[in-house]
């Protein structure tokens, strides 16, 4: 049963193809010639320069591309001694190895073998064919010899590329590509130095061998040396000197090359461009030096919560960027979320001086769509400036304020903006809360049964729901300690001053209920009428939860910040005395959705 699944994948059917082929094959060679062809003593000279040679490969920049010199042992022995001794000498070998690197599958080895036999056997074959004559060094022999050394590597290249057109039907292209420029320059060298390994066997097979082997060990220790060189001074040229990130230049030249790589694999990509807030505030306050340590931090933090696939580099001044392959915007949008959370609820010296009292970053993420990979970046950049627009400490797409304003009217929206806009003089704080308890707002409303006009109501009072705070004293919104009493109630009042300003605009009446209600409590406890359970108008129920998990998750003067799990318990604590119980789970649904990585989720 388990071995008719595993056949019913096609790779692994092909493996095991070319395995019992290649099998098939070397049991051919070696069924009337299973004894020693070569004398004990090149044999194990011919094994020991093979297993030298495959641990000591010759790297090559700037790929770090290897180039085993194994090859040329193998053609030569085939020419000079015949298809059974190469075949021989292939098997041990292939023993030996398979001993030596247990950590390989088993299969794998077996299906090398298999590949080094049918190259070895569609050479010899071809060689033959033309009238090449084994032993002979000579120029008679040099037309097939370079035939079916071209055999050996077409042979190789066949195989290797039926392997990828199989596993990889939709990159195979530049697969293919690749493996026939590897394999046209591996070709040139390998043609080159096993004709210079028969000229030294044919004068004397032990010096010879001992010779090449030590040539291509110092070669393999040259090479190493030379490529370390060479990553050394890549690596300076490429990254940025102080948060090791890569730097902008060579970013953009790794953009074009991924996203052509995403478009040739019909895989998704996107783009995140983070901007430090208030980071100049930071650099006043402390000196650039403390800056450039603060920089260097952050780009740890990144990079740490950064995937192995992803391309982070440092994009200018306070600005990083991430580029996410195999990595959808909706993805993109939720990664950005916790890291912009995570940086939130983290520790660094001097913060405190901040507006927000931590550090915090506005982004844009986009997913490429069209167009070139400078389009994509633009219009990344233009998504962390709407971000920074609605106030900062915020993620926005791309599409966001597109989208905002065909659905629910550019006209009103405008004003009610402008209205929350005075809070940008008064008191920040409320300015980021309103534009992030609407970006809630307007995603929960998408998954919620609502009429077209009661999204447009929602989306709008929650943008302009505490309005009425611009009657409280700024030194009252901005207290860092816990309000007394009489503070409380005089806070409490914002609802209410709420009413009145958003009475005094012509057109807004149906939000009044949002702007006056948002703070009922659904058993009868809140404010400012004690209205209790399905009293209280139902926009103003959804928008009691979303004004909640904001307050809960982002930094507030007398409250410490509660992670997303712990704002997830709480509204599940309240659900039934703060809170709609009916609306709570697909509150908590909603965010794990678009705000949380699948990895942060827990149930």
């Amino acid at each position: 049963m388990k071995l008719l699944q595993f056949l019913k994948n096609p790779t692994n059917l092909y493996i095991s193809f070319i395995s019992l082929l290649g099998l098939a094959i070397a049991g051919s060679v070696l069924y009337e010639n299973y004894s020693l062809i070569l004398p004990f003593g090149v044999f194990a000279l011919f094994l020991a320069s093979i297993l030298l040679l495959e641990f000591y490969t010759i790297l090559m920049p700037p790929k770090g591309n290897s180039l085993s010199m194994d090859s040329p042992v193998y053609i030569a022995c085939l020419f000079i001694f015949g298809v059974e001794a190469s075949i021989q000498v292939l098997l041990v070998s292939s023993i030996l190895f398979m001993v030596f690197q247990r950590k390989a599958v088993w299969w794998k080895h077996v299906f090398n073998f298999a590949n080094y036999t049918l190259m070895i056997a569609g050479s010899y074959f071809v060689f033959r064919l033309l009238g090449g004559e084994l032993g002979q060094v000579a120029i008679d022999n040099l037309f097939p010899y370079i035939i079916a050394t071209s055999v050996y590597f077409i042979v190789n290249v066949v195989i290797i590329g039926c392997y990828f057109l199989i596993a990889l039907s939709g990159s195979v292209r530049s697969e293919m590509q690749g493996i026939i420029r590897e394999a046209a320059s591996g070709y040139l060298i390998t043609l080159v130095l096993s004709l210079i390994l028969c000229f030294l066997i044919k004068v004397e097979v032990y010096v010879g061998l001992i010779l090449f082997t030590t040539m291509g060990f110092l070669l393999s220790v040259a090479f190493k040396q030379y490529f370390t060189i060479y990553q050394t001074v890549s690596k300076k040229a490429n990254r940025d000197f102080l948060t090791g990130l890569y730097n902008h230049g060579y970013f953009k030249e790794l953009l074009d090359s991924k996203v052509q790589e995403a478009i040739s694999q019909g895989k998704p990509i996107s783009m995140a461009i983070l901007d430090l807030d208030d980071f100049k505030k930071y650099n006043d306050t402390f000196g650039h030096l403390e800056g450039d340590q603060l920089l260097k931090q952050v780009g740890e933090l990144i990079q740490k919560e950064s995937t192995q696939d992803d391309i982070v580099a440092r994009y200018g001044g306070e600005e990083f960027v991430i580029l996410m392959s195999n990595t959808s915007e909706n993805l993109a949008y939720k990664r950005m979320n916790s890291l912009r959370k995570k940086m939130n609820d983290t520790f660094y010296k001097g913060v405190e001086v901040l507006p927000y009292g931590c550090l915090s970053f506005s982004a844009g993420v986009c997913q490429y769509q069209e167009g070139t990979s400078s389009d994509f970046l633009y219009r990344t950049d233009q998504a962390m400036y709407i971000a920074k627009s609605k106030g900062k400490n915020m993620i926005s797409r791309y599409e966001d304020e597109q989208q905002e304003i065909s659905i629910f009217g550019e006209e009103k929206m405008n004003i009610a903006k402008r209205q929350v806009d005075i809070f940008l003089t008064k008191d920040l704080m409320t300015y980021r809360h309103s534009n992030r308890v609407h970006d809630y707002a307007v995603e929960f409303g998408k998954r919620l049964e609502l009429t077209e006009k009661e999204r447009y109501l929602l989306t709008l009072g929650s943008i302009i729901h505490d309005i009425g705070k611009v009657e409280i004293p700024r030194e009252l919104l901005t207290k860092p300690s816990k309000l007394t009493s009489e503070e409380w109630e005089l806070m409490k009042k914002h609802v209410t001053w709420g009413k009145d300003w958003i009475q005094s605009i012509e057109g807004f009446e149906d939000i009044i209920p949002l702007v006056e209600l948002h703070h009922e409590r659904f058993d009868g406890n809140g404010y400012p009428y004690g209205m209790k359970e399905y009293s209280i108008p139902k926009l103003a129920r959804i928008l009691c939860i979303v004004d909640s998990f904001d307050a809960m998750t982002t930094e507030r003067p007398y409250q410490p910040t509660k992670t997303f799990e712990e704002a997830f318990r709480e509204l599940r604590r309240c659900a039934g005395s703060q809170f709609d119980p009916e609306l709570v789970e697909p509150f908590i649904e909603m965010v794990e959705e678009c705000y949380l990585a699948e990895e942060e989720v827990t149930i």
